[in-house]
C-alpha cells in the first residue's frame, strides 16, 4: 500500500456538537496535564545525544513501522534541514525512555529555506499567507513528528497514523478520553514554546489534513494554505502563529501547555 492510501486510511474525530466536545476536553485536559507532567518530561535536545536519541525515534516510525522512508544504516533519519533546526523529545519519566519527537526548522544562514519552500512551495496558494511575505528570520516550520509505537500499545493508538499524530475517530466517551494521544499534541506544544521563545512569528506545517482537523479537538487551529498534494501521502499545507495558537487552545488544555511551556523555556536558555 502506497502512502497515499496509508494515510487516508488515518482515522479523524467523529462528527460531535462543540458544546459536548468542548465540555468533555475541558473536563478531562485538566486531569491530564497533572498525569503528563507526573509520567512525562518534554525536553530540548541541547546536545548530539539528545538528537541522535530524536533521529532514533525517527528511524523507528518513518523507516521501520510505516516504511516512508528507507532503513538507514546506523538506525538514524536525517535530512539536509536538521543542521538548521532545534529538536523536542517527551521522556518517560519511570523509564528513561523516550517516547517521541519533534523538530522546528529554522532560517539561520542566508539561502536557506524551509522544507515546504523547497519541495511545496507550489502547494501555497494562499498570497497572504505566504512565507515570501515575512522576514526570513520570522518563519519556522514543523515537522518530522514521530511517536514510537512502544508507547501506543492501547487498541485505540494502534490504528494507522497515530505514529504521526492522528486522533481516533470516536463520538468520545470518557474513557476515550483517557486513551487520547497526548504525546503527540505534547510535541506540538513544545514546539509551539519553541518558536514563541525564539521569537519565530510565522509557523508552516506539512501535514495530513485528517489531523488538521484533528488538531482543532484541542483548539490548535492551523489555518490551511492549499489544497491537499501527494507529498509523502496526501498533505496540505498550513499555517499559524503565536497569537492564533495562544487564543484559540482550549481552557482545559491551556494548562497542559503552560506546565510544557515552563519545561521548554528553562531548557532553550541552555541553548547557544
Amino acid at each position: 500500500m502506497n502512502w497515499n492510501k496509508r494515510l487516508l486510511n488515518t482515522p479523524i474525530i467523529g462528527d460531535i456538537t462543540k458544546k459536548l466536545a468542548s465540555m468533555k476536553v475541558n473536563h478531562a485536559a485538566n486531569n491530564i496535564a497533572e498525569h503528563f507532567t507526573r509520567f512525562l518530561e518534554p525536553q530540548v535536545a541541547v546536545n548530539n545525544a539528545l538528537k541522535e536519541e530524536a533521529f532514533k525515534i525517527r528511524h523507528n516510525v518513518y523507516c521501520e513501522e510505516l516504511a516512508f522512508e528507507d532503513i538507514k544504516e546506523g538506525g538514524q533519519e536525517k535530512d539536509e534541514f536538521d543542521d538548521q533546526s532545534i529538536f523536542s523529545l517527551i521522556k518517560h519519566k519511570p523509564t528513561n525512555n523516550y517516547t517521541g519527537c519533534v523538530r522546528l526548522v529554522k532560517i539561520m544562514e542566508e539561502g536557506q529555506l524551509l522544507p515546504i519552500e523547497k519541495f511545496c512551495l507550489d502547494s501555497i496558494t494562499n498570497e497572504e499567507l505566504h512565507p515570501k511575505r515575512f522576514k526570513r528570520d520570522e518563519i519556522c516550520e514543523i515537522s518530522r513528528l514521530a511517536v514510537k509505537a512502544d508507547f501506543r500499545r492501547r487498541k485505540t493508538d494502534q490504528f494507522k497514523g497515530s505514529g504521526t499524530g492522528a486522533i481516533h475517530e470516536t463520538t468520545y466517551s470518557e474513557v476515550e478520553l483517557r486513551c487520547f494521544p497526548f504525546i503527540a499534541i505534547g510535541l506540538y506544544m513544545a514546539a509551539a514554546t519553541m518558536a514563541i521563545d525564539t521569537g519565530l512569528k510565522h509557523v508552516y506545517v506539512m501535514m495530513e489534513p485528517r489531523l488538521a482537523r484533528s488538531m482543532k479537538f484541542v483548539g490548535i487551529k492551523f489555518r490551511p494554505l492549499g489544497e491537499p498534494i501527494e507529498y509523502h501521502g496526501l498533505r496540505a499545507p498550513y499555517y499559524i502563529n503565536p497569537e492564533i495558537f495562544l487564543s484559540n487552545l482550549s481552557p482545559g488544555f491551556k494548562h497542559l501547555y503552560k506546565a510544557i511551556e515552563l519545561d521548554i523555556s528553562k531548557q532553550l536558555d541552555t541553548l547557544t
